[in-house]
């Protein structure tokens, strides 16, 4: 279920016609009070010790104000969002097409992606104005704040974002400028979306990495010493840099769920072979057309999944001889179809992309004013927030009120 949420704003945005629509349209004065249908739910009650809201109204009767409470945002800067995630890789999704440079800065990305403090996300995605002849650019900031080339998870979270965006059904593609390149993606009739992720780059010098070549120029089942053991690694770019392993000196298959990924993902990501970093995907086979995979991603750490990453694997596999060009790759969250062709050379990569929310933030993230909660009372005519400590926080009747509220608390 997705939730959804908007906060009143009074600097002159424009907003996407969509957005404007929300806007405009999601809560309307003729339906107050307070519907709780906006929700898509009828629960009455939810009781959560860690709930956060963040929360901005303004009062429709006709009665004295009150003072101002600490929850009312301080800034009028709104940044709105559309969160998506592929297999549990999660972005916030920006409207970025009526400017060339990104609506928020690194550092505010690195806040907003907080799964503490901020909305929680794996990264942020724009979707900005095509150049060079293609429909849209997309920019990606990681949660540390670092941009990669691209995103194979975030470039079919895009394409959802576009087409929802722009109200559209059915099967239907787009020409996307990354810093990898040109990407196209294409949404199914079933709603799953394939994408064509182009050739892999197999030449060790633009991978990038400093391991010698041993196989027609690119770096292929080579030692890598981390931490006195030998890793067999294949080092591919899918427009950014991975590093796949298969097994070690000691171990012909890798049992992936036994790695310890924090300790042993940041030791390959800054290892010096690699002046770019490196993605680092960690492979067990099943079969010839079943792999599965963990992958500590460069600027992100352990994710759930990595769509460039389930692609490098296929390569990799296929270059040391351990699977068709057709596989199925599991990843903790998820299974990933890759298919690469002989004919063209390029690869696909055919997965979800689904929405988990949305909403706004402030745009200077640092001068919101929230609380912790532990009780939140939703009902068709009102909203009540309590702190055991403070008593009420907020009891608001026949109010305009906007919220956001994940879905996994519903």
């Amino acid at each position: 279920m997705a939730m959804a949420a908007s906060i009143s704003n009074s600097t002159n945005i424009t907003y996407s016609r969509r957005y404007h629509h929300h806007l405009t349209s999601s809560i309307k004065p003729s339906q107050l009070p307070f519907q709780f249908k906006i929700f898509k739910s009828t629960s009455s009650s939810i009781q959560n010790p860690s709930f956060r809201v963040s929360a901005s109204m303004s009062i429709e009767a006709t009665q004295k104000a009150p003072q101002v409470s600490f929850l009312v945002r301080k800034e009028s800067g709104v940044l709105h969002f559309v969160k998506y995630h592929g297999l549990g890789n999660d972005f916030i999704l920006v409207d970025n097409r009526d400017s060339v440079e990104p609506k928020v800065t690194p550092d505010q990305a690195v806040k907003l992606c907080d799964r503490n403090f901020g909305v929680g996300a794996d990264g942020v995605i724009f979707a900005m104005p095509g150049i060079n002849g293609t429909d849209y650019t997309m920019r990606i900031f990681n949660s540390d704040g670092s941009e990669p080339e691209m995103c194979g998870n975030g470039v079919r979270c895009f394409a959802r974002f576009i087409a929802d965006l722009d109200d559209t059904q059915g099967k239907q593609s787009f020409t996307i400028h990354t810093g990898a390149g040109l990407i196209v993606p294409e949404i199914q009739d079933d709603g799953k979306v394939k994408v064509d992720m182009g050739q892999p780059v197999l030449r060790a010098l633009d991978v990038p990495t400093k391991l010698p070549a041993n196989k027609d120029q690119a770096v292929v089942k080579a030692g890598l010493e981390i931490d006195g053991a030998t890793w067999n690694v294949t080092c591919v770019s899918m427009g950014n840099p991975h590093c796949v392993t298969f097994s070690t000196s000691e171990c012909k298959n890798l049992l992936v769920d036994d790695l310890n990924l924090s300790e042993i993902g940041p030791k390959f990501e800054h290892h010096e072979v690699f002046p770019a970093r490196t993605n680092t995907e960690f492979v067990q086979v099943y079969s010839r057309s079943h792999l599965k995979m963990r992958v500590w991603e460069r600027g992100a750490g352990a994710t759930l999944a990595c769509g460039t990453g389930a692609c490098a694997v296929v390569v990799a596999a296929v270059l040391e001889g351990l699977s068709e060009r057709n596989c199925t790759v599991d990843l903790p969250g998820g299974p990933l179809e890759i298919e690469w062709r002989e004919e063209d050379n390029h690869i696909y990569m055919t997965g979800p992309a689904e929405i988990s929310l949305s909403g706004g933030s402030g745009l200077k993230v640092a001068t919101w004013e929230s609380c912790w909660c532990d009780v939140v009372c939703l009902t068709q005519q009102f909203l009540r927030v309590e702190n055991p400590q403070r008593g009420p926080l907020i009891s608001l009747e026949n109010t305009r009120l906007c919220v956001l509220i994940h879905k996994s608390i519903i």
